[in-house]
């Protein structure tokens, strides 16, 4: 399994592609839907599934506009559903200008379980707190975890927003931390690192909050 991490837009999100052969997911498609359909043209790639970790904005822009040149779902948890609803105010809020988005109209919601999806199979984990809908893919063979705004290397996702939850973001990544030290997290922003390395081996981590 290879991965491409590609930080894309103004708040640098990263989209990541996960490819096995010509077959390739995308995890965040963040926003720059140009650009990723030129990169699947260009490594001659068939794009078979797209899934979010969450709906902010800056990690879900491209979808609308990647769903009119590729017939695909954005799969996503069904909390954070209100957060496509309001794309446009969102990101006029963070952004200071109200872009133009084609928002997703072919959604599809995600449950906790194991997902097969043509030769891959991965672990969707609800993981709220930053978002009632954020979730992780847990790709069990290759030890890897994409984490989007739950997990970083210097921190934890914010909890401050109205419909985040402290709480829950605790017992999310409680959840995170029972996986082998060696998992590699892919987080939404920022730099790759080893479970080993995160927050769940230092203390008090259920403190420290990354923007």
């Amino acid at each position: 399994m290879k991965i491409l991490q590609y930080p894309l837009g103004e708040l640098q999100a990263n989209c990541y592609f996960i490819i096995q052969g010509k077959e390739c997911l995308i995890i965040d498609p963040a926003d720059d839907a140009s650009f990723i359909l030129e990169e699947l043209q260009r490594r001659n790639l068939n794009l078979i599934g797209m899934f979010a970790t969450h709906g902010h904005f800056d990690h879900i822009m491209a979808a609308g506009e990647i769903q009119k040149s590729i017939n695909l779902p954005l799969y996503i948890f069904e909390e954070d559903l209100f957060l496509i609803d309001r794309l446009v105010e969102t990101a006029d809020h963070f952004l200071g200008y109200k872009p133009i988005i084609i928002k997703p109209i072919h959604i599809k919601f995600l449950e906790e379980r194991k997902l097969h999806v043509s030769s891959f199979t991965f672990d969707i984990l609800h993981t709220p707190g930053h978002t009632p809908g954020s979730c992780c893919y847990y790709f069990s063979t290759d030890k890897v975890l994409f984490t989007g705004d739950t997990l970083f290397k210097q921190g934890v996702g914010r909890s401050d927003h109205s419909y985040s939850s402290k709480k829950n973001l605790i017992e999310s990544i409680k959840k995170i931390c029972k996986l082998p030290k060696t998992t590699m997290i892919y987080p939404g922003h920022g730099e790759e690192l080893t479970l080993s390395a995160s927050l769940c081996y230092q203390s008090p981590w259920a403190t420290q909050e990354s923007p």
